[in-house]
């Protein structure tokens, strides 16, 4: 190893990590870019590069990527796919910049636009989030975002954030260190950082269309992130089912009563053939009380995963590209 790559593993000031998903046709261009626009910065840095349990050869990519490379590019290789969160955790507990960036493998948030968070960071700003310039997405992803976006910002009273989706974000070492002590499962980092931030900023980035392969997000997978984000950042769902299950048994009362008033003014033939009517009723009053015991049902299951205490994450191996390879405990 060169001394200058002794250097930067000894004291990089800034952590690159990206989580990796089935990107072997993206990852050789990712690599370089990566290297020629971190060469541009003032500060020493490292690229953690972490494999979710990937199925083609990004694993070799990467670890051809870490021999190339040594001490300033980082494979940390998870046992089996855990998720983009989980994996961005697991390489944030291994990084040891003072300034954190994330960035997704498939080179729609350019590498080049990283100086744009560093600089903000290195000003004192806590938390630097991105805007998407000319967003090069399809209609049903932007629509998707923007419905994450609103979510968050409601359930995060004063959050100025505008653009949650962008993966291209920086964090300074106070925050991630308070990201990693918490242990709950399926957490939403940006938001979670934005929880403990002094200072926060967002800056404008470039956005480009997928490089190659596809996107890992399939319309089931942004259903059920946004039903994580309702369901594990806040209790509102519950409140609003307490809400909605006393106005439920008001409007019976009522409705009750309106049929008993009724009957005495018309007699007891008016009330005879709305028994269908009554049952349709009866059927979408069971639906909402159904809809509302599977919510009820998904805070019990988060209560039951973090109660059991298994890791978010667990990674295999780390590969630096020299004799420091090496296989976890």
């Amino acid at each position: 190893m060169t001394k200058e790559s002794l250097t930067m593993t000894a004291n990089p000031e800034v952590s690159i990590v990206i989580p990796v998903y089935n990107e072997e046709l993206n990852l050789p261009e990712l690599i370089e870019r990566c290297i020629k626009a971190c060469d541009q910065l003032p500060q020493s840095y490292e690229i953690l590069l972490v494999d979710d349990g990937s199925k083609d050869r990004s694993v070799e990519l990467i670890q051809e990527g870490a021999r190339k490379y040594p001490g300033k590019i980082i494979g940390i290789v998870l046992s089996t796919n855990f998720g983009q969160h989980a994996a961005v955790t697991a390489g944030l507990s291994k990084a040891r910049g003072k300034y954190m960036v994330t960035l997704d493998a498939d080179l729609q948030n350019p590498p080049e636009e990283i100086h744009k968070l560093v600089e903000k960071l290195a000003e004192g700003y806590d938390v630097v989030g991105s805007i998407r310039e000319n967003r090069q997405d399809t209609f049903f992803r932007k629509i998707a975002s923007k419905t994450v976006n609103l979510m968050v910002r409601k359930l995060t009273r004063g959050n100025t954030m505008t653009d949650y989706g962008c993966m291209l974000r920086g964090y300074s070492r106070p925050v991630v260190n308070a990201i990693l002590d918490c242990r709950e499962q399926g957490k939403f980092i940006p938001m979670l950082a934005m929880s403990f931030a002094r200072k926060s900023v967002e800056v404008m980035v470039k956005h480009a269309e997928r490089a190659a392969g596809e996107s890992k997000y399939s319309v089931w997978k942004l259903i059920a992130l946004q039903y994580d984000l309702l369901t594990g950042t806040s209790t509102f769902p519950l409140r609003m089912l307490t809400f909605l299950g006393f106005l439920i048994a008001l409007l019976g009362v009522i409705f009750g009563i309106a049929i008993f008033v009724m009957t005495r003014l018309n007699g007891e033939e008016w009330g005879r053939y709305g028994t269908f009517t009554l049952f349709a009723i009866l059927f979408v009053f069971i639906g909402a009380q159904f809809a509302g015991m599977g919510l009820l049902g998904e805070y019990i299951g988060k209560i039951h995963l973090n109660a059991r205490g298994r890791p978010q994450y667990y990674i295999e191996k780390e590969l630096r590209g020299d004799e420091t390879d090496k296989k976890s405990n």
